[in-house]
Order: C-alpha cells, then sequence, then structure tokens
C-alpha cells in the first residue's frame, strides 16, 4: 500500500527550517502567517521577549467574511499593517510559516506591503 506523506508534517518542517533562519526583534518583529482551511491569521511576534504585539484574523469584527478567501486574505493583510504601523512597527520579517508564496499568502503580504510594511 502506498501512503501519502501528511502535507501538515511536511509544512512543519519546512516551517522549522526557516525558522533556524529568521527570529523577530522589537525593532524588527516577524510577522507570522497561518492559514486553514476556513481562515487566515496574521501575528507580529517579538521572538526576544515572546510577545506578540499585533494580530488580526478572519474571525476579526473589522474583516469582512464576504468574498473570497483571498480577498478574505487581502483584508487581513491590511488590518495588520494597520495596527502595526498604529502600534510603531514599520519594519518587520515576513515568515510565510511554511506555506508557499502563492495565494492567500501573497495576497496577504502584498496587502500588508501597500498598507505601510516594509518587507
Amino acid at each position: 500500500m502506498i501512503s501519502k506523506p501528511d502535507k501538515n508534517k511536511t509544512r512543519q518542517k519546512r516551517h522549522l527550517r526557516v525558522r533556524g533562519k529568521i527570529s523577530g526583534t522589537a525593532e524588527r518583529p516577524r510577522l507570522n502567517i497561518y492559514r486553514s482551511n476556513k481562515n487566515i491569521y496574521a501575528q507580529l511576534i517579538d521572538d526576544v521577549a515572546g510577545v506578540t504585539l499585533a494580530s488580526a484574523s478572519t474571525l476579526d469584527k473589522e474583516v469582512n467574511a464576504e468574498g473570497t478567501k483571498t480577498e478574505q486574505a487581502q483584508a487581513v493583510g491590511a488590518l495588520v499593517a494597520k495596527r502595526a504601523v498604529a502600534a510603531g512597527h514599520e519594519n518587520v520579517v515576513f515568515d510565510r510559516g511554511g506555506y508557499l508564496y502563492h495565494g492567500r499568502v501573497q495576497a496577504l503580504a502584498e496587502a500588508a506591503r501597500e498598507n505601510g510594511l516594509d518587507f
């Protein structure tokens, strides 16, 4: 019997490999992405202090639940960028969480860039 590899386990391995190379600081926090089947989440994380500085997801009331998942990801990217700039963080390190830079992850990243984040 042929067994298929678990996609989430391979994504987590990719994520750990990337996380060995990047880290967020207070001056340049890490913009982390998590994508589930229904929702997408973004957090600004200071890894040195171990705190979340700003966050946004499709579960927030400011994000419109209507539209495609890609449009929702764009709204989340815009919202997390606005919250980050309001908190005084414009330069960030982008952590795609082991996902391909394509589709919803790309839409979130480009919307965050358009709304003031620099990465």
